[in-house]
C-alpha cells in the first residue's frame, strides 16, 4: 500500500478506518444487548488503539529513513562520503534517499579529483629545482620539498622542525637572509664551489592563520650563462665600434700621407685630420661610457636642496618643473642623481618630445622620495620596455645601450628602484624612487 499511496493518504485512510471501528463497534455491541455506555467506551478504546497502531505503521518507513539520513549526514560532517542509502518503497522517501546518494557520489568524485590535483601538485613541487618552505606563525615548518631538504638539512626531513633550529645547518649567507626576511640574490660558497641563490619571502593567510612562504632558487647556471652572453655582446659591440673607427682612420692616414707632398691639397689634408680627430673623439666617448658604467662608485648620500638641484640641471637640459617642490630636503648622492636626470631628459628629447612636454615632478612621503620624468615622445613597445634597462640594449643606431642601464645602477646603489611605463596619449614616464636615510 505504501508503494501506491503518499504518507498523507495512508494516515487519512488509517484514521478513517480507526473512526469506523470506534463508531461501528458500539453499535454492534449495543445490538447484541451490551450496555450502551460500555459499548461506546470499548469502541473508543479500540479505535484509539487501532489509530495509534496504524499511524505508527504508516510512519515507520519515515522514521527509518530519517535515522539513516541522520547517520549519513554525520558521516558527511566527518568527511566520510562512502555511505549510500537503500531507497525505501515510498515514492517521496525514495526521492530523498536518491538525492542523498547523488550528493554523496558527487562529493566522492570531487574528493577524488581534489586528491589527484593535490597529488599532481605535490609531485611537481617535490621535483622542482626550487627549494620551497612553508612556515606557520609559530615558525614551525609545515611543508617542504626535496630541494629544500637537500639544501638546508643534507637531505634529512625538516617538516615539523623550528626554522631557527634548521638555519644553523644551512649556509650562513642563506641563513642570514632567511632570518632577516631579505629578498634578492645572495652568493655563498660550499665544498662544491661558489653559488648564487635568489631568495623570495611572501606571507598569506591560510585557515585564519598567517603563513610564510620561502622560495630559494639556484641561479648559478642562469647567471653564468647570462654573463657569458653579456661578454659576447660586449666584445661584438667593441669590435664593431673599433672597426667602424679604425678602418676609416687607417684609410685616411694613408690618404693624408699621400697629400703631404702636394701643397695645393692643404684644404683636403686639413679635412682628413678633422675626420680623424672626430673618429678619435667618438672612440674616446665610447670607452668613457663603458668606463663610467664599470667604475660607478658607491653613492655618497647627503641632504640635498630640491631648489639647488633644479637650478644645477636647468641650464644643461630644458624641461618643465611640474607641481610644487617638497618642503622636506632630499637625501641622495647629488652628482649621481643629476647625471641620471640629465640622461633621462636627453633621452626624452631624442625620443621626439619637445622641451615643453618634458616634465619633472618630485614627491616625498614617509617612505622615500620620487622623481618622475614624463614626456610625449614615441614611447616604447612592450618588448622594449622589458629590456630597456638591460646593459648594452639600445634601439638607436649609434647607441651603446648604457644610458638607462647606468641610471638603473645609480638607483639600485641608492637602494631604490626605477620604473618605466607608457603614458596615456603617448610618451613615456620614468619614475626614480629613493629611500630615506636609514635610522641608526
Amino acid at each position: 500500500m505504501s508503494k501506491y499511496f503518499s504518507l498523507e493518504g495512508r494516515i487519512l485512510t488509517y484514521s478513517t478506518l480507526a473512526l469506523a471501528i470506534a463508531a461501528g463497534l458500539p453499535w454492534l455491541l449495543s445490538f447484541i444487548g451490551l450496555d450502551s455506555r460500555l459499548s461506546w467506551a470499548l469502541g473508543l478504546f479500540l479505535g484509539i488503539c487501532t489509530l495509534i497502531s496504524l499511524v505508527r505503521l504508516a510512519l515507520k518507513p519515515l522514521t527509518t529513513t530519517l535515522k539513516s539520513l541522520q547517520g549519513g549526514l554525520l558521516n558527511f560532517r566527518d568527511g566520510d562520503f562512502s555511505i549510500s542509502l537503500v531507497p525505501p518503497r515510498d515514492i517521496e522517501l525514495c526521492q530523498i534517499t536518491n538525492l542523498y546518494n547523488d550528493i554523496g557520489e558527487h562529493l566522492r568524485r570531487e574528493r577524488a579529483h581534489i586528491y589527484q590535483r593535490e597529488l599532481l601538485l605535490d609531485t611537481v613541487i617535490q621535483s622542482s629545482p626550487q627549494a620551497l618552505l612553508l612556515v606557520d606563525q609559530s615558525d614551525h615548518i609545515i611543508y617542504s620539498n626535496s630541494s629544500a631538504k637537500k639544501l638546508l638539512n643534507a637531505g634529512r626531513p625538516i617538516q615539523g622542525l623550528l626554522l631557527q633550529k634548521l638555519l644553523p645547518n644551512s649556509p650562513k649567507e642563506i641563513a642570514s637572509a632567511i632570518q632577516n626576511w631579505e629578498n634578492g640574490l645572495f652568493n655563498y660558497t660550499d665544498k662544491t664551489g661558489s653559488h648564487s641563490m635568489h631568495i623570495g619571502n611572501s606571507t598569506f593567510v591560510l585557515n585564519a592563520h598567517k603563513h610564510r612562504l620561502i622560495v630559494l632558487r639556484e641561479m648559478t647556471k642562469e647567471l653564468t650563462k647570462a654573463e657569458v652572453e653579456v661578454w659576447k655582446k660586449v666584445i661584438r659591440l667593441i669590435s664593431h665600434e673599433l672597426n667602424n673607427s679604425l678602418a676609416p682612420i687607417s684609410s685616411l692616414a694613408h690618404s693624408g700621407k699621400m697629400l703631404i707632398d702636394k701643397p695645393e691639397k692643404t684644404t683636403a689634408l686639413e679635412k682628413v685630420f678633422d675626420i680623424i680627430a672626430e673618429r678619435c673623439k667618438h672612440l674616446t666617448e665610447f670607452t668613457q661610457g663603458y668606463a663610467s658604467f664599470a667604475k660607478l662608485p658607491s653613492p655618497s648620500c647627503e641632504p640635498v636642496s630640491w631648489r639647488e638641484l633644479i637650478e644645477r640641471i636647468a641650464p644643461l637640459q630644458e624641461f618643465v618643473l611640474k607641481g610644487v617642490l617638497p618642503t622636506r630636503t632630499g637625501y641622495f648622492d647629488p652628482v649621481q642623481i643629476e647625471h641620471a636626470l640629465l640622461n633621462l631628459i636627453k633621452n626624452s628629447r631624442e625620443a621626439g618630445s619637445s622641451n615643453e612636454d618634458i616634465e619633472l615632478s618630485i614627491r616625498t612621503d614617509g617612505l622615500g622620495q620620487q622623481l618622475i620624468i614624463a614626456d610625449r615622445g614615441c614611447g616604447m613597445s612592450e618588448k622594449v620596455l622589458q629590456q630597456a634597462l638591460l646593459p648594452f640594449f639600445s634601439t638607436k643606431e649609434q647607441g651603446v645601450g648604457l644610458g638607462l642601464a647606468l641610471c638603473r645602477e645609480i638607483v639600485d646603489a641608492h637602494g631604490g628602484r626605477i620604473q618605466l611605463m607608457n603614458r596615456n596619449g603617448g610618451g613615456l614616464q620614468i619614475s626614480l624612487w629613493l629611500p630615506w636615510a636609514k635610522q641608526p
